[in-house]
């Protein structure tokens, strides 16, 4: 495991050090899981971007023609 020596605004820390508390985890603990969903976050967007970028808007209104003309079903309905 590495360790990073992290500058937090006291502001940041005592809010970050509160919500530890509530959620009956370490500070630490608190930092790590904040980072990878942060990281998380970033690697599905980049993943969306490149998917849209591959993308092909006539193979999609194709696709889309070949679906049938239905109802939708129970609970599926637009407001």
């Amino acid at each position: 495991m590495a360790n990073y020596a992290l500058s937090v605004p006291e502001s940041l820390f005592a809010y970050a050090r509160k919500v530890a508390e509530e959620e009956q985890v370490s500070v630490n603990q608190f930092f790590v899981t904040a980072i990878a969903e942060k990281v998380s976050a970033l690697k599905t967007e980049a993943y969306f971007l490149e998917r849209q970028a591959r993308g092909e808007p006539m193979a999609f209104d194709a696709w889309l023609s070949a679906s049938p003309d239905a109802e939708p079903m129970k609970g599926d309905e637009l407001p």
